[in-house]
């Protein structure tokens, strides 16, 4: 039990020593650091995706022989799908590092903050479904797999903090404001994932397309938001190297620990 609810606290750990990173900043952003950290985040949610994810996602109790890839085929369309819908209606994650202007900043801010917030809801959706899978009776994720994500989404948590509050210290908050809202982002992710444990009869049945629709959700993060921001303008080698190591830690991570 000690351990489910260490997996259910990590990931908000990992938001609020990035948002920490406000206490260190003196006026902006290196920015050969945030892409590495970008890049690094990146390659932790693609490995965290199939090994955490996708692969226990297919070898669930579900449908026997090749249709039993059919609820995790559409589980991770129906994530891409439904982050698609969402960054219709709502703003991207992209922050530009040099704008100019207290109000443009203040205004980009507000926005990363509210970006962020939505995209963390699918993260504790993914962690709360490994937990209930692991309460199953007949589970087919170990805890090791529940802390293994847990962990990979810290990792992943902690550059998205960094990168809410220095935009926003930035903008002319303070630094313990600005670590506040930062931290603030995450908690949306233990409120999901607990939801997520509470309805864990409705829930584990249809864990593999659960499971898979968060991989969809976090490849879409990945793709649409991190990798454009990591290899936009100079250093994008260095976001290259990043994704690199955060894929390579994350799937000796999980081999390990799985």
């Amino acid at each position: 039990m000690n351990g489910l609810i260490l997996a259910l606290l990590l990931p908000v750990l990992g938001t609020t020593l990035g948002s920490a990173c406000v206490f260190f900043m003196r006026k902006q952003m290196n920015m050969p650091l945030y892409r590495v950290l970008l890049g690094f985040a990146s390659g932790v949610m693609v490995a965290a995706s199939v090994w955490s994810l996708l692969i226990p996602a297919l070898e669930s109790d579900g449908a026997e022989g090749a249709f039993r890839v059919v609820p995790v085929a559409a589980g991770v369309v129906a994530g891409f799908l439904a982050l698609w819908a969402l960054d219709h209606f709502t703003p991207h994650m992209h922050v530009n590092q040099h704008e100019e202007g207290p109000r443009s900043r203040m205004s980009a801010t507000k926005k990363l903050v509210m970006a962020v917030t939505i995209h963390n809801v699918p993260e504790g959706l993914a962690v709360g479904a490994t937990i209930a899978g692991v309460l199953e009776h007949n589970a087919f994720i170990p805890i090791a797999g529940a802390l293994t994500l847990s962990i990979g989404i810290a990792i992943q948590n902690f550059p998205e903090g960094a990168i809410v509050s220095m935009p926003l210290r930035n903008a002319g908050n303070s630094r313990f404001k600005s670590f506040w809202i930062g931290t603030l982002t995450g908690l949306v992710e233990p409120v999901a994932s607990v939801l997520t444990v509470l309805l864990a009869a409705w829930v584990v049945p249809a864990l593999p397309f659960l499971l898979a629709f968060a991989a969809g959700t976090m490849l879409y993060v990945v793709v649409e938001e991190l990798i454009p921001d990591a290899s936009e303008g100079e250093h994008s080698n260095m976001a290259t190297l990043g994704f690199a190591a955060g894929f390579v830690l994350m799937m000796v991570l999980d081999v390990a620990l799985g």
